[in-house]
């Protein structure tokens, strides 16, 4: 028997979709611009409450949709982009996507997004979308069957490795920026590189009638991938420029003021960007959505606090990120929204949005029509993460659920959890012990997911 409740909810859900979808023609079909940004975490982003300035993101959401309760599709970069780009769970990957490609490990050369992995630059490329990727990849650094223009991406400037020299754009002594299939030696700064090729990318688009779907990735704020002439390896190191450091000398700890310079600077890309689609006419037919890979890593600067935990982990503080969508006449300006949403949900967002079929039974996402333009509040999701074993690093795998209020964790070290998101959503009272049906029935939803996404 269908709940009544339930019912509705769906009607009016379908009835807003058939509304959008009828309201925009083949010409009208928005331009896509998703700046996704790199180990920033929900305290790194100044309307998020952080201490560090970023004006132009903040402008985003003046101007647009904030969401206070959006999740990545993992907390490691790797899996988080492959979700974010496949709408499916990183679980159903055929590679078993759950951890970071190293670029210098042999073991990884041909590892990485595969043929069938199908990405929503390919659904809008064979939709009459022009598709770039400028940034990063980490989706695959081996043969060039794993490079994004085998994936739908008919442009591609950047980097595949998860990280390089911000000033010699290297993986530390070894090339790695590219200009479609070819690498190219580059200088200057990674930051401004990504956000000039974008600025003449989108000076191109003023003159074309085809709408466009943009992959502005970042590498900022994550650290730099030097190299170290003494012990001949690669090293992380904090890569922020002289002049970005002196606008916010006032942070005390030397690792977080580096971390800010270094946002910073990718703010003033956002802003460029941003100046560079009003300058050309194209912002008031473009989707901007600003959003962040996962949560930050402490040790290099980033803060994910209030929530509990960080990159590489399934608490909240992992998980949870700074998402901001704008679209002036369509998107309510200055709106904020609670509702539980995914990285996972971008996929048969951009579809609907697009007028084409999603067409994958196995697309873990939902459409996000109804709360970016009917102000629907979602709560009832399920959403399970996972998080493979990783030598190189020292990492031991994690998973967990969230279904509804409640979220279960298993984690390597600390043992299992069960916490009320809504009453708890700082993850401090473990409530196994005084839940233990329900724990007991989150934890096998746990396992029936990991099973599932595997078929």
């Amino acid at each position: 028997m269908w709940d009544d409740s339930l019912v509705m909810r769906l009607l009016r859900a379908l009835i807003v979709c058939l509304l959008f979808a009828f309201s925009l023609s083949g010409d009208e079909r928005p331009n896509i611009l998703l700046i996704f940004t790199d180990d920033q975490g929900i305290n790194d982003v100044g309307c998020y409450g952080s201490e560090i300035p970023t004006p132009n993101i903040d402008r985003l959401a003046r101007e647009g949709l904030k969401f206070e309760q959006w999740y990545s599709a993992s907390s490691i970069c790797t899996p988080s982009r492959f979700g974010l780009l496949t709408g499916q769970n990183p679980s159903r990957s055929k590679d078993q996507l759950l951890s970071a490609l190293m670029f210098m490990a042999d073991e990884h050369k041909e590892t990485g997004i595969q043929s069938g992995e199908t990405t929503i630059a390919e659904k809008l490329r064979d939709s009459g979308y022009d598709t770039t990727l400028i940034g990063k990849w980490h989706l695959g650094h081996g043969g060039k069957d794993l490079l994004p223009t085998r994936h739908g991406f008919q442009s591609f400037i950047g980097h595949t490795g998860g990280c390089i020299d911000f000033f010699t754009m290297t993986y530390g002594n070894i090339p790695d920026w590219y200009h479609q299939e070819v690498l190219v030696s580059e200088n200057g700064y990674a930051t401004e590189l990504i956000t000039d090729e974008a600025i003449s990318y989108l000076e191109k688009r003023k003159s074309e009638e085809e709408p466009f779907f943009l992959y502005l990735a970042y590498n900022a704020p994550h650290f730099g991938k030097g190299w170290s002439p003494s012990t001949q390896t690669p090293i992380n190191i904090m890569q922020p420029q002289a002049e970005d450091l002196k606008r916010v000398s006032g942070i005390e700890d030397k690792v977080r003021r580096e971390f800010a310079a270094m946002t910073v600077s990718l703010d003033d890309g956002v802003g460029k960007v941003m100046m560079s689609l009003e300058a050309n006419g194209l912002a008031e037919d473009t989707l901007v959505i600003f959003l962040t890979d996962h949560g930050g890593d402490p040790v290099y600067g980033g803060n994910n606090l209030p929530y509990r935990g960080n990159k590489a982990s399934l608490f909240d503080g992992g998980l949870k990120v700074p998402c901001i969508m704008r679209w002036p006449g369509k998107i309510e300006a200055g709106s904020v929204s609670d509702s539980v949403c995914s990285s996972l949900d971008l996929y048969p967002t951009f579809c609907g949005l697009a007028g084409v079929p999603a067409k994958n039974p196995k697309l873990d996402g939902r459409d996000l029509a109804p709360v970016l333009f009917e102000s629907e509040h979602w709560r009832d999701r399920t959403l399970f993460w996972e998080l493979g074993a990783h030598a190189e690093l020292g990492r031991n795998p994690w998973s967990a659920v969230r279904s509804g209020d409640w979220k279960y964790l298993q984690t390597p070290d600390e043992g299992e959890f069960l916490f009320n998101i809504a009453k708890d959503p700082f993850e401090k009272r473990n409530l196994v012990p005084v839940e233990p049906e329900r724990f007991k029935a989150l934890k096998a939803l746990r396992d029936d997911l990991s099973k599932t996404y595997r078929n």
